[in-house]
């Protein structure tokens, strides 16, 4: 019985469940990154195509990545001011590690390294997580929610009739509404019926 338990089960075992979700998650995020020179690359960005089911129990892990991307956003401009363009283990860049200002970068910088190592907590892919905070983390910084939306296709699944869904990012391709223009109608009045014979 489940008792107040939430989540589908998708008849796996635990750790099952948690890897269909942490790929689907990955393959959402990985088909934001340039994939010129790749294999297999992604037919339109930011969109994948599963089931309605898997669809609506992975898109809260998804949310939960970008939001923690966005808040990381914050600390990574903070860190811009007291960082350096110095090349590593130059002259400057080892005067730089000695001043003040490393320590405030250092301090800065840290929420930021949390947030990448608690994607890559979730997700399982360095990729992925680089895409989100590279490509997908800026396009939301101001949107408070609602980062996906989830589509019904209306042709199921060859092989089991399954119901399939799109999982795609928002924003990209919104419905522009369109209102119908008003007609317009001549000044003059229209003839009486039966007037004209």
């Amino acid at each position: 019985m489940r008792h107040r338990r939430a989540g589908r089960k998708f008849g796996r075992a635990p750790k099952h469940q948690r890897a269909l979700l942490r790929s689907l998650a990955s393959a959402l995020f990985l088909t934001e990154r340039d994939a010129e020179f790749d294999p297999n690359p992604p037919k339109v960005k930011g969109r994948i195509i599963t089931t309605v089911p898997k669809a609506k129990e992975v898109r809260p892990l998804v949310e939960k990545c970008i939001t923690i991307a966005k808040k990381s956003l914050a600390a990574e401009e903070a860190a811009r001011e007291h960082g350096t363009n110095a090349e590593r283990n130059t002259e400057q860049w080892k005067a730089w590690r000695q001043s003040d200002r490393w320590t405030k970068w250092n301090a800065a910088i840290a929420p930021a390294v949390a947030g990448r190592r608690r994607c890559v907590q979730l997700l399982g892919d360095k990729a992925a997580v680089r895409a989100l905070f590279d490509e997908v983390a800026d396009r939301f910084a101001d949107r408070p929610g609602g980062y996906t939306r989830i589509v019904r296709l209306p042709k199921p699944r060859l092989g089991d009739a399954g119901e399939q869904a799109i999982l795609e990012f928002v924003g990209v391709r919104d419905r522009v509404i369109q209102r119908s223009q008003k007609p317009a109608f001549e000044d003059s009045k229209p003839e009486p019926v039966g007037a004209g014979a």
